[in-house]
């Protein structure tokens, strides 16, 4: 059932603020006022939130905060609790409303204007048909299980189930190649794969079969694989059992969610580890982060209040937001569940069939699925304005109340294109909510507010408990001052609950500590969470964000290690080294530039580029690919042999070659005049 057009209900905000004043006495002047008590006092603002939302506990707890430090805040200490219960709690309300729980389409679904649905009933009992197979298979609390799988309700239902028995769940996508998968999951050590035996994108079937054979012979740990038959009823799971010798088992998944016995959620611990997602740094493997049940269910909720989204039942909410599962948007969309909001999931290509691109694609599965919150990258909306798509052509968007984006700032052009041609909503333009946060957390450090002003550029509001700031460059005791109106590195001074447990496999912290809190401290010595992003906080409390402050790439919002790229590249005997850097800078669409140094007496010529293309695509996966290919006389490096990515970038972006590197730090100091001629040719 479709939920039906009306006019837009009272603002989640409005209802938190109705709570706040009747149950705890307080009444803030502003949103402004609002914020500055959210990260002030932080015990009596996440309780806040626990209350607000109802959530249950089966154990008793005194304090939401029991130590503030940073890294290693205690949040709830004593609390028990699964976030799968808490998704599955809303089952029986829903139901008896009419509301899914999932709605999906794939492109050949689409194609044929067919919705597919999975009920809240159904979901509760494939999770626990799920979780009693997968416990008589011997997962057990604390074990790993990963999956290769698409942006299907199968992927939601694994999710949940690991999720349930207190296991630890980690997925990748199946755009990307073996090297990117095995850097990830080879970290962790899973017990079991979950796996989809191919997909169809952009309107080509791709097989996975053997490159799942050959992800299982690196992964020794590997006791049980699942096969999920996406593209072929017919694929065989048992290909797949003897790969890396014997005694590995292999199961259909039709088979296991069809297991009689139920198992429920049982309950853990506040900070019992909920799932490991993957944030690339620019050297070494990708950061295997971890992050905690509760402290997701609250991010998870507490973002549902600045997105504006409610349960269905409520408000005819459903959430959108188109993503792989290799995003953490994929995890976010999920986590619209936690709130009892109907989901709306698509597996295929945003731009439709490779060889008849069709930017209408999602606009066409919005309208069938009835969204009333439609998200995507920015890069998502540059491509509709530039492709001439008018949404409303294709389909009744009539339900559609907000338009989300992230990833990337969003370029002015795309502010009016989205006002022009989405619907208005009660005779005012759609509201667009930009944010900006990261995997790192799960979640949002600036995002939208319906009730605020919206200027086109700017986020609307800092994030309700992230103690946001812009700060100058930190003094030699690694104090930074907080920047009005000024571009400065965006910094959380005080704790959040979802920021990362711990690093997987991470020796005393030592890589965690060097990723956030290696530039600031605090006036007592306290850590401070640096973040990696040029922030400028507006005057009237807004945010802009100016790119990466470090040489992380960001493609339309994944973030992505330079190391894996040069794995690929460097693999060829024709190159002796090589650096890449995007540029993507305020609205900029990413620019991403990749320079090689190659052995004497080789060009670079259109056969070789076109290897380093193939080769980055098929190891990495098609967001890794560069624009551009250029052939340099030398990388640049420091006395100690890194690639100076960074002052690269900072060049390239206009800045003087004085103010970015010091030459005597150099191994190579005479190599940057060929950039700075490139950068001034690009100029």
């Amino acid at each position: 059932m479709l939920p039906s057009t009306s006019l837009a209900p009272t603002p989640q905000i409005e209802h938190y603020r109705r709570f706040l004043r009747e149950r705890c006495g307080l009444v803030f002047e502003d949103y402004a006022a609002l914020w500055r008590w959210s990260v002030t006092e932080l015990d009596a603002f996440w309780r806040s939130i626990w209350d607000h939302f109802d959530l249950r506990s089966e154990t008793p707890f005194e304090h939401a905060l029991d130590e503030e430090c940073m890294p290693g805040a205690v949040w709830f200490h004593g609390a028990t609790l699964n976030i799968a219960a808490q998704a599955l709690r809303h089952a029986d309300a829903a139901e008896a409303a009419g509301h899914p729980a999932i709605v999906h389409a794939n492109e050949a679904m689409l194609a044929r204007g067919e919705l597919g649905e999975l009920r809240w009933p159904a979901l509760r009992r494939q999770v626990g048909a799920l979780a009693a197979s997968l416990h008589e298979l011997g997962v057990r609390r604390g074990d790993r299980v990963v999956a290769y799988l698409p942006n299907v309700p199968q992927t939601a239902v694994a999710f949940l189930a690991v999720a349930s028995l207190g296991a630890v769940w980690s997925v990748c996508s199946p755009d990307m190649g073996p090297v990117a998968v095995l850097d990830r999951f080879r970290q962790i050590e899973p017990k079991l794969l979950i796996a989809a035996d191919g997909v169809r994108y952009a309107g080509q079937d791709i097989d996975r079969m053997g490159m799942l054979a050959q992800l299982l012979d690196e992964l020794p740990t590997v006791t049980d694989v699942v096969l999920l038959a996406n593209l072929d009823e017919q694929a065989d799971p048992a290909l797949l059992a003897g790969a890396s010798g014997a005694g590995r088992r292999a199961h259909r998944w039709d088979a296991l969610i069809a297991n009689e016995r139920i198992r429920e959620p049982e309950a853990v611990p506040f900070d019992h580890p909920l799932w490991i997602v993957y944030s690339s740094g620019t050297t070494g493997l990708p950061k295997p982060i971890v992050h905690g049940h509760g402290g997701v269910l609250l991010e998870m909720l507490k973002g549902a209040i600045h997105n504006n989204v409610g349960a269905t039942v409520e408000t005819g909410d459903r959430f959108h937001w188109y993503s792989s599962t290799g995003w953490i948007m994929w995890n976010c969309q999920v986590g619209a569940l936690m709130g009892g909001t109907t989901t709306c999931l698509f597996d295929g290509s945003p731009a439709g069939p490779k060889d008849a691109p069709d930017w209408s694609t999602l606009w066409r599965f919005a309208a069938l699925s009835g969204a009333s919150f439609f998200g995507a990258g920015a890069a998502f909306y540059a491509s509709c304005l530039k492709a001439g798509v008018e949404p409303m052509r294709h389909g009744d968007l009539s339900r559609l109340r907000a338009i989300g984006s992230t990833g990337s700032p969003l370029a002015d052009e795309s502010y009016d294109w989205i006002w022009t041609h989405c619907p208005k909503v009660d005779g005012r333009p759609i509201w667009i909510c930009i944010i900006s946060g990261g995997t790192d957390f799960a979640g949002a450090f600036l995002t939208g507010l319906i009730t605020e002003p919206l200027v086109r550029g700017q986020m609307q509001v800092r994030s309700l408990g992230a103690a946001v700031h812009a700060f100058s460059e930190p003094d030699e005791r690694g104090l930074g001052r907080p920047l009005i109106d000024e571009v400065g590195e965006l910094v959380c001074t005080r704790p959040m609950p979802s920021m990362p447990l711990y690093f997987w496999g991470d020796k005393d912290n030592e890589r965690y500590l060097s990723s956030y809190f290696d530039m600031y401290r605090g006036p007592n010595g306290e850590g401070i969470w640096r973040h990696g992003d040029w922030l400028r906080i507006t005057p009237s409390g807004g945010g802009v964000i100016y790119g990466r402050s470090d040489a992380t790439i960001n493609r339309h919002g994944i973030r992505m290690g330079t190391a894996e790229l040069y794995r690929a590249v460097e693999a060829h005997p024709e190159v002796m080294d090589s650096l890449v850097v995007d540029l993507e800078y305020l609205g900029r669409p990413s620019c991403l530039l990749l320079f090689v140094h190659l052995r004497e007496g080789v060009s670079l010529d259109a056969a070789l580029q076109q290897r380093l293309r193939e080769s980055i695509k098929k190891a990495l996966s098609a967001r890794h690919v560069p624009d551009e290919i250029h052939q340099v006389e030398a990388i640049p490096r420091t006395l100690s042999g890194k690639k100076m990515e960074l002052p690269i970038k900072k060049l390239l972006l206009g800045a003087a070659a004085e103010q970015v590197m010091k030459r005597d730090a150099m191994a190579n100091a005479d190599a940057v005049a060929w950039y700075q001629r490139f950068a001034e040719g690009r100029e």
